[in-house]
């Protein structure tokens, strides 16, 4: 670059637009987002047809149909049969493998951009169409950090990562956590006297392996685990900004804060997403302090290289482009970040539909009790009290002696749904779907579940009749579970869906079930 004015410009410029120092953030952002990804779309592959395909419990054709391009732009709304869908989400799952194992990255920056922006879009575009089946926060919160990180350029390139690229991955997690902080306070008063965890561990969406042990803790431990809930998700978070080793520090604290709950419960990639977000805040000095041996783990990349005398430290092409993706991400924020301050604070978000500056927050309020819609089915012309059979889902509970699986970060979709429907979330027709495909023995359906409890016997009657009833679960105590060696109590509340059978079923659902 010429001397003069434009060269001391570039030379400024390329003094702070670069981060040497965190190599290993951008390695742990850019394969920690990526293998979040081969998780979102297996489960893609094995749950869209059910749910949302042709012959799923909300067609997407049906939904295009009724919607328009700035309702949500997809991909999906030029093409969206079950073999096209699956296909793009197996390119996904294998695109973002090769991310996982960094070969993009050996490339010149733009290729690693380029395998994000196409994830990002392939994303967005099951999301922006996956209705109640897609309508998580993390959904939102995993398109806009695959967007974030295709910009922090290629290890392979000998480039550091840019400063703005970092700052706004910080600047989301901040939203992450102080809109999750900030929506309790504003909401249960549970969250404000420190009793919320008397419940929470029982009654939330999908208990883990853990769960009953932690309900089990002492009421004191879990007034202290709602003030440091309080703590890391309302002060920790403007730590993130410090200078380092501070922010290293506050990273380190959301990292710790998210594995409890990762021990604690299954909330699909919502926390393990944000341990990468927060493992994003370290620097390679504290991960040097910390432990040298932790840092080739993760790769570290290679000093900057010279940029052949532009002053810039980097490809031009590279700054350009963090500098016009960094201002449009500024403007977006403006929404967000008055939302974190009003009064009507909403939770889990968008203001644009690519979801790219999102709001954020979860448990705004929090259940006292644990009810569970049971769906029963007979093979009788006339069933009696004793002959029905109980249809087990994978997650939720069901059988009293059956131990919670851990099943996070896979997101079981189908099981989040009926933890609405026992909370009286509007809009059943779904359900009522359900119901006819286990009636017609839909295999798609079927393998959503656990089991089907009618396949036991091939040569079988298909139930004839199902039902749905609503029970009241808790949690066995300590002294019940070591004479029964149940995990749960459960007791019949009443019935949601009386004996149908398949006939009545189509009749009542019309031609387009």
């Amino acid at each position: 670059m010429a001397d003069g004015w434009p060269g001391r410009v570039a030379t400024w410029l390329g003094s702070w637009f670069w981060a040497p120092d965190y190599d290993v953030a951008r390695e742990v952002l850019q394969r920690g987002t990526a293998a979040v990804l081969v998780v979102a779309f297996v489960v893609v592959v094995r749950q869209w047809r059910p749910l949302l395909g042709e012959h799923g419990l909300l067609p997407v054709a049906a939904f295009v149909d009724r919607t328009s391009w700035r309702d949500g732009p997809s991909v999906l709304r030029w093409r969206c049969g079950d073999r096209f869908v699956t296909g793009m989400a197996w390119c996904g799952a294998v695109l973002a493998g090769l991310l996982v194992v960094g070969l993009p990255q050996r490339g010149p920056w733009w290729v690693t951009t380029l395998a994000f922006l196409l994830l990002w879009a392939a994303y967005l575009s099951v999301v922006n169409v996956g209705q109640r089946f897609y309508g998580f926060g993390w959904e939102s919160l995993l398109c806009e950090v695959t967007f974030l990180v295709g910009w922090l350029g290629s290890s392979g390139g000998g480039v550091a990562p840019p400063v703005l690229v970092l700052l706004a991955a910080r600047w989301c997690l901040f939203r992450v956590e102080l809109g999750a902080g900030l929506i309790k306070i504003r909401g249960d008063r549970v969250w404000r006297d420190l009793t919320a965890l008397y419940y929470h561990h029982e009654t939330q969406p999908l208990p883990g392996p853990f769960s009953w042990h932690a309900h089990h803790l002492p009421r004191w431990w879990h007034r202290v685990e709602v003030a440091g809930n309080h703590v890391t998700q309302l002060v920790v978070p403007f730590a993130l900004f410090a200078p380092q080793p501070v922010a290293s520090v506050a990273g380190g604290v959301v990292v710790l804060t998210q594995a409890w709950l990762l021990v604690t419960g299954n909330f699909a990639w919502l926390n393990w997403l944000t341990v990468v977000l927060g493992l994003g805040v370290v620097s390679d000095g504290a991960w040097a302090a910390v432990g040298s041996w932790l840092v080739p783990a993760f790769g570290r990349g290679e000093a900057p290289v010279p940029d052949g005398g532009t002053g810039l430290g980097g490809p031009v092409s590279l700054v350009l482009a963090v500098l016009g993706v960094s201002a449009l991400l500024l403007v977006l924020s403006v929404r967000p970040a008055r939302n974190l301050v009003a009064r009507r604070q909403l939770m889990n978000a968008s203001f644009e539909p690519f979801r790219l500056v999102n709001a954020y927050g979860a448990f705004g309020s929090v259940s006292r009790r644990r009810d569970e819609v049971v769906i029963e089915g007979s093979t009788a012309g006339s069933p009696g009290p004793d002959d029905w059979v109980e249809y087990a889902f994978r997650g939720k509970p069901g059988d009293v002696g059956r131990r919670p699986p851990q099943v996070a970060p896979y997101h079981l979709r189908l099981d989040w749904q009926m933890w609405f429907l026992a909370l009286g979330s509007p809009g059943t027709r779904w359900f009522e779907v359900l119901l006819l495909r286990l009636l017609e023995a839909d295999r798609a359906t079927l393998r959503l579940l656990a089991a089907d409890p009618f396949a036991l016997d091939p040569e079988g009657p298909a139930p004839q009749w199902v039902r749905a009833r609503v029970f009241r679960y808790r949690y066995t105590t300590r002294d019940e579970r070591r004479r029964s060696g149940d995990w749960w109590v459960r007791e019949a509340r009443g019935t949601l869906v009386d004996p149908v059978d398949l006939a009545r079923l189509r009749r009542l659902l019309g031609p387009g079930a």
